[in-house]
């Protein structure tokens, strides 16, 4: 892919982006891990932390890492077996090599899509994620691929870090990785390939352009990128595709633009969510509020707290879809909440500072955090549904 023009185009705004490292960026051509590639990576996630903005990164290389200390050995055992003790032979040295180029403390999450599928713990993975984030930590997040058996077959981190984009609200999705851009044709073939620098949408058209894994080193490939930004679009995330291996184009990033190709989505992340927040089915669970509460939901920017709680109808669990409804059973918002229908109860009419002392712990002062939450009033109205 050398020697062909790159487009370069100002990257959308952002605050919070999950950067998506791939293994050969760290796999050095000998074994082990190189800082060859990270170095320039560690650079542009130093310059996003002084612009005030926000990284989690999602890496790759720990199997590639676990080898290289394993290489004069023979295999393992099944194959499988084998890839996963490599894994966690290799998170150690993986997350040491980030932390050596890191200015922040590092800390490393671990999940399975297993973890991102149940409520209770998506929940919980999201908030140690924003927890981090607040103490100024850089999360390294890494699939769990010593338990995560379907995941390792598809050695699938490009679609981790787009469900982890989702997770934390990122407003980009960048893809670090040794291809530069989406090609029409495959560029390894086709000397005439000419590089796709802008996507208006993802169609069946544009998928069929991207090919399988291009080494042994990493096991995703153009495929897995575009199915990543697919899943990040239609969070309302815009994902980014570009070459890690060529500082230039790294440096490029930390002044708002990008060498490579940049897929968007249609709508705002905003748009995406309140619509499936409006449209996605939920429960039977019911909670009613009060005039006050009402008021301040319609204005779209606050959070339900338990003190505008007057009642809990039906039962629900952490993390499922409830409908928020006024003294009339008139609906007013859905949202995902983040207690249980008995933990609401108890909760009911309380200020949020006494709901530790009332359970014993606490998921937070909300319970239905306003980036959880869509309304269906506004403002002009609320005096209405309280009447």
């Amino acid at each position: 892919m050398t020697g062909r023009t790159l487009p370069e185009h100002a990257l959308p705004s952002w605050r919070r982006a999950v950067l998506k490292v791939g293994s050969n960026l760290l796999a050095a051509d000998g074994g082990g891990l190189t800082t060859r590639y990270a170095q320039a990576l560690a650079a542009f996630i130093a310059a996003s932390h002084r612009a005030g903005r926000e990284v989690v990164l999602v890496s790759s290389g720990a199997v590639a890492a676990g080898r290289a200390l394993l290489r004069e050995r023979a295999a393992l055992g099944p194959e499988l077996a084998a890839r996963q003790a490599l894994a966690a032979l290799g998170q150690a040295p993986m997350i040491a090599l980030w932390q050596s180029l890191s200015e922040r403390p590092v800390a490393q999450v671990l999940l399975t899509h297993d973890d991102l599928r149940n409520r209770r713990r998506y929940l919980n993975a999201r908030a140690t994620l924003r927890e981090l984030l607040m103490l100024g930590v850089l999360p390294v997040v890494n699939e769990n691929d010593t338990v995560a058996v379907d995941e390792l077959k598809l050695g699938d981190n490009d679609n981790l870090a787009a469900i982890v984009a989702a997770l934390v609200d990122a407003d980009l999705l960048l893809i670090a990785s040794d291809v530069d851009a989406l090609y029409n044709t495959d560029p390894r073939r086709d000397p005439a390939a000419e590089p796709i620098g802008h996507v208006p949408q993802l169609t069946p058209a544009v998928i069929a352009m991207a090919g399988g894994s291009g080494t042994g080193v990493g096991t995703g490939g153009m495929r897995t990128k575009l199915q990543a930004a697919e899943k990040a679009a239609a969070a309302g995330i815009p994902t980014a595709l570009f070459s890690g291996r060529e500082a230039v184009t790294v440096q490029t990033l930390e002044e708002g633009h990008l060498r490579g190709t940049l897929i968007d989505v249609a709508g705002s992340r905003m748009q995406a969510r309140k619509y499936w927040l409006r449209h996605a089915p939920a429960g039977s669970g019911r909670i009613s509020v009060d005039a006050g509460a009402v008021r301040a939901l319609a204005g779209g920017r606050a959070s339900l707290l338990p003190g505008g709680i007057l009642d809990v109808v039906g039962e629900f669990h952490r993390g499922d879809l409830v409908e928020i409804v006024d003294v009339n059973d008139r609906p007013v918002a859905r949202g995902l909440c983040q207690y249980g229908a008995a933990e609401v109860r108890r909760l009911m009419g309380r200020h949020s500072r006494d709901i530790a002392s009332v359970l014993g712990y606490s998921y937070g002062a909300e319970i239905v955090h306003r980036d959880d939450l869509a309304t269906l009033i506004g403002a002009e109205t609320a005096g209405e549904s309280e009447a």
